[in-house]
């Protein structure tokens, strides 16, 4: 239970500006309260979050017991294989609105089988996939899902040394998605990203996975975001063993994978998913207009029936304990948190956050599945998709918060598009960039990435794309050389390296955007003839090494190792030295090291001062650059240059020379 007086206390020490606030986060905090208790106050939710063992099918010693919750079925019915697809000769029992039947003999279903059920309402008759589905199948002769029984041999894991034992105490995240990860076209399997992409990732330094689109979508163009089967992992990719096995290897090479978790809403597919699962509209979703996605056009959770989230508290514990994945990347958070879904807001005034605009009990849940996950695993990893910026996101529940870990900072991405789209590279505001890429909450941490998936997608353009344009195609031999494609390969660079070394907390990218992917991501649909030509991965450009690829492949590997070994994300927050709207140039102070950037498409600086009042009268060593040649630079800043601080007119510290479209590193010697 959460002490309300001392937690709103707390936030308001924290941000003031959430005083005429309190009753809003008092009503939080008691609604939390309540519907903890109304689970059972007594009990850790890792054991009441337990419906995976309850519901669906279980092996038993004398055959196998199947349960589903279907409150507003009259009547319903086991078919598949194991009858020949007979409708009514397996009856269920109802008891209290859970349906039961117990099939005696080892023999009565076989691993692979497919099943459905027959549900009747009143004077309809429906074919449902269970709830608590495991594995899933395409049926080739209807192009509808059906579900699978899975009765394997349990996996021999070997992980023991890393999940829940290791901490990822900076994430720098590798965000995948397995079906485009192959280079050929179709959709690449668990097997093949084990084999050829692993090993990239593990090369890039990358410690944290994160995987889209692999709880079951019918729909494969909808990148993973209309979820029928909350249980089962998508059938296009291979057998659930095999994203074990997937998993268990990232673990053996120190890599943590985390889950991207669609709890926001829910395919509309009725059949498929949980739809009408009984014939009602409410079972596990709201009912009426507020039950559907204006924009989306889904269906959405009641998060205040106990039974939703009994469904959805389990499916977490499941991913966890089934899979071992390492934590969530909850998608969709803004449009869960406000009746409008954020939809028209801009998030201006606190009033936005608050009454009569908060859907309080999807707070709640949040509140729940952060509490179940860290108690599953301690040093699980949850991240929060939310742009509004909600208040106590990521602050721990007993003060009043969410309880998330990291929430990704959404406006940084957009800040880049928005400049390189409307304003000229000459006139970027450097104080404004400063201030979008360190702007946060007291006390809350983020993930930030220069780029998201969704500016890959066709219709819009991803950093390099809107920067090379038309010369993507022809320009990227290392020896051609224009003012647009230099500039591309050098903003890419700077882009990066300023939203990597200012982010509080952890950095993001998107699999293939490090090195310039040069295509969007078009998922095979009827307006493209179903080609699976661009949903994939054209890894043979980074490794050609004659194309400009490799370079920026090449860079993205040093950032990352600069960062990790660094350590720069543990030791506070970057601290501004010197911010020149005028000439492009900015100068700041992180964990030890100084960063000096000239983001001027053509002027060089020969005289940018860096101060050293704060780190301290040295020499200082130029330790990394993006000028670098092995990433396509021309060679003028020298690795390893040392620069002594004086005390002047300006105080102490040294004049650097940065070139256009520059930055490098330094860091102060041992004296």
């Amino acid at each position: 239970m959460i002490n309300a007086d001392l937690a709103i206390k707390r936030l308001v020490q924290l941000d003031p500006a959430l005083a005429p606030h309190t009753g809003d986060i008092r009503l939080h905090i008691e609604r939390y309260n309540r519907k903890r208790r109304e689970l059972g106050e007594d009990k850790p939710l890792s054991e009441i979050a337990n419906g995976h063992l309850y519901f669906g099918f279980h092996r038993t010693e004398c055959g196998w017991v199947f349960r589903e919750w279907l409150p507003g079925a009259d009547a319903v019915y086991l078919t598949g294989d194991f009858n020949s697809w007979q409708r009514y000769t397996h009856p269920l029992i109802n008891v209290g609105g859970t349906w039961e039947i117990a099939l005696d003999g080892k023999d009565a279903l076989r691993h692979g089988q497919c099943v459905k059920l027959i549900v009747r309402r009143g004077s309809e008759e429906l074919e449902r996939i269970p709830a608590f589905i495991r594995r899933t199948v395409m049926d080739e002769r209807t192009w509808r899902l059906c579900g699978v029984i899975s009765d394997s041999e349990p996996f021999p894991w070997s992980d023991g040394r890393f999940y829940k034992k290791h901490k990822i105490k900076t994430p720098l995240i590798y965000e995948a998605h397995i079906g485009m990860a192959t280079e050929r076209d179709g959709v690449g399997t668990y097997a093949e990203f084990v084999e050829e992409v692993l090993p990239r990732i593990k090369r890039a330094g990358y410690n944290v996975i994160q995987l889209m689109a692999i709880a079951e979508h019918p729909y494969y163009a909808s990148f993973g975001y209309q979820v029928t089967n909350l249980f089962a992992p998508s059938y296009r990719y291979g057998a659930p063993e095999e994203l074990k096995a997937l998993i268990n290897s990232a673990h053996r090479m120190g890599i943590a994978v985390v889950l991207d978790v669609v709890h926001s809403h829910a395919c509309p597919n009725e059949g498929e998913g949980l739809h009408r699962q009984d014939g009602t509209e409410g079972q596990y979703f709201l009912e009426g207009e507020r039950g559907w996605h204006p924009a989306w056009k889904t269906r959405l959770f009641n998060y205040e029936n106990s039974m939703t989230l009994h469904l959805l508290l389990s499916n977490l514990k499941y991913w966890q304990d089934e899979f071992h994945f390492d934590g969530f990347r909850f998608d969709g958070v803004t449009s869960m948190l406000y009746e409008n879904h954020g939809l028209g807001t801009a998030f201006t005034s606190y009033s936005q956050y608050y009454s009569p605009n908060t859907n309080v009990d999807a707070r709640v849940y949040l509140t729940l599945a952060n509490e179940l996950i860290h108690e599953v695993n301690p040093r699980a990893i949850t991240i929060a998709e939310d742009m509004s910026g909600m208040p106590a996101m990521c602050l721990p529940i007993k003060q009043g918060g969410f309880g998330f870990d990291y929430r990704l900072s959404m406006g940084v991405p957009d800040m880049w598009i928005k400049l390189i789209k409307e304003c000229p590279l000459e006139n970027w505001d450097m104080g404004y960039i400063w201030s979008e890429l360190t702007m946060g909450r007291p006390k809350e941490r983020s993930v930030a990435y220069a780029e998201s998936h969704d500016q890959a997608m066709v219709g819009d353009k991803t950093i390099i794309f809107r920067l090379a344009d038309a010369e993507m195609y022809t320009g990227m031999e290392k020896s051609y050389h224009t003012p647009t494609m230099d500039n591309a390969i050098d903003y890419h660079k700077l882009i990066r390296l300023l939203t990597a070394s200012t982010a509080d907390g952890g950095y993001l990218n998107f699999m293939g955007n490090e090195f310039g992917h040069p295509e969007w991501i078009d998922f095979p649909r009827e307006g493209n003839g179903w080609s699976y030509h661009y949903a994939r991965r054209q890894w043979s450009l980074v490794d050609n090494g004659g194309y400009k690829f490799s370079w920026l492949g090449e860079f993205d590997r040093a950032m990352i190792e600069h960062i990790r070994e660094g350590e720069i994300y543990s030791s506070g927050k970057p601290t501004a030295l010197f911010v020149d709207g005028a000439r492009s140039t900015l100068v700041f102070e992180r964990g030890g090291y100084i960063y000096v950037f000239n983001m001027h498409p053509t002027v060089s600086r020969t005289d940018v001062f860096v101060s050293a009042e704060k780190t301290g009268k040295g020499a200082y060593r130029v330790v990394f650059s993006t000028d670098d040649e092995a990433f396509g630079g021309q060679g003028r800043i020298q690795n390893g240059y040392i620069y002594n601080s004086k005390c002047g007119e300006w105080g102490e510290g040294f004049f650097v020379y940065v070139p256009a479209r520059c930055a490098l590193a330094l860091k102060k010697e041992n004296m």
